[in-house]
């Protein structure tokens, strides 16, 4: 027991100081097995007061796990994955990575800079997609801050050669995961650059607020977006250029609706290019400084809700329509279509072949930034 006389404070003041204490987040340092070659891969997780916690893996910068609880007071974990490490180096799903250089698609994988056209490599049939293959999700990144507190917190730095797949720029790349009290995940992105290039970094976690591996999946999760356009795509899942209203359509999210909804509905088009959602909406705030509200995501059954706000102009939605029962999750759960959903903010796909989307060019001198948010919670 702790005596006021003894260290000079008064009861208040104890009190006050227990309470803080009691309340504080908490971040720890764990290893987290190696790959193939040896390398060794560390894990930090992070712990609020509210029952909400989140595993971060050296890996890619990888949401490994997103544990909240419910309206019954149970939690569960909310993003797919895997178990282990090797798993992620095997199987290149982009499950919980950061990605980089480029998040989505880059049409043919060339884009043009400063008058010098770059050629990325293609590992989307014709295209380039979230970086090219051996991006940000492929590294190992470096540990530089770990702390407990008002917020807990990991930040990991990632040094990108330049040249490294196609992309000019020495750039050093940064993100920060913090968790507070209230259970909110702050997901930050900066990178800096030698040379002109194009950056377009966010987090590729599928999730599932009935909690991953659930037997329904998660297309009876109900998605609200403040965005009243859309960007349709061609066969090869490219922007066509177009910014089509998503009023009248099964794009229309303005207000709260089942996933499942508009899912299987193949009289549109687009629902059958991409086998689903596959698709970048325009958020109709665009490019902010401080976050906003992008996207509203509950588990009608569970109470559960995760509320996603961004920096950046647009949201990618993608209903894990490529997962077809072959990939073996966390606890050996099978991951099929429908069994997570991707809510990626971003700059829109192939904005460097594309003058009038928002430009993600980024200079020397001029840091890129990106700040994400997700806000969980329980409605009654």
């Amino acid at each position: 027991m702790i005596k006021a006389r003894s260290i000079g404070l008064g009861i208040a003041a104890i009190v006050a100081v227990s309470a803080s204490i009691a309340d504080a987040a908490t971040a720890e340092r764990l290893t987290a097995g190696t790959l193939r070659d040896g390398t060794p891969v560390e894990a930090v997780v992070l712990r609020g007061d509210k029952g909400v916690s989140a595993r971060i893996l050296t890996y890619g910068a990888t949401l490994q796990s997103l544990v909240a609880p419910g309206r019954d007071g149970l939690t569960a974990d909310v993003v797919l994955g895997f178990d282990d490490v090797r798993s992620y180096e095997e199987k290149q799903t982009f499950l919980g990575a950061t990605i980089g250089r480029y998040a989505n698609r880059i049409a043919k994988g060339r884009f043009t800079l400063g008058g010098q056209s770059y050629q990325l490599p293609l590992n989307n049939g014709a295209n380039t997609l979230h970086g090219g293959g051996q991006g940000f999700d492929r590294s190992v990144w470096s540990i530089s801050s770990v702390k407990s507190g008002a917020q807990a917190s990991v930040t990991m730095t990632l040094l990108s050669p330049d040249g490294a797949s196609g992309y000019p720029g020495e750039v050093t790349a940064s993100v920060t995961y913090s968790l507070d009290d209230a259970g909110s995940l702050t997901i930050s992105f900066t990178a800096a650059t030698t040379k002109p290039t194009i950056l377009n970094l966010t987090n590729h976690a599928l999730f599932n607020m009935a909690g991953e591996g659930s037997a329904e999946g998660a297309m009876m999760n109900r998605l609200t977006m403040p965005a009243s356009g859309y960007t349709p795509v061609d066969d090869t899942l490219i922007p066509t250029g177009e910014i089509r209203p998503v009023a009248g359509t099964v794009f229309d999210f303005t207000k709260a609706r089942v996933l499942a909804d508009g899912l299987r509905d193949g009289h549109d088009a687009q629902i059958r290019i991409g086998r689903g959602y596959d698709h970048n909406f325009a958020i109709d705030r665009g490019l902010t400084i401080a976050p906003k509200m992008m996207a509203r995501l509950e588990d009608p059954s569970s109470g559960r809700v995760m509320e996603v706000l961004s920096t950046e102009p647009g949201l990618q939605l993608y209903t894990g329509n490529f997962l077809d029962g072959t990939l073996l999750g966390k606890h050996g759960h099978v991951y099929r279509m429908g069994d997570g959903i991707a809510l990626e903010p971003q700059k829109f796909p192939d904005a460097p072949n594309q003058p009038h989307f928002v430009s993600a060019r980024v200079d020397p001198g001029k840091p890129y930034r990106h700040v994400m948010v997700l806000r969980l919670s329980v409605a009654k």
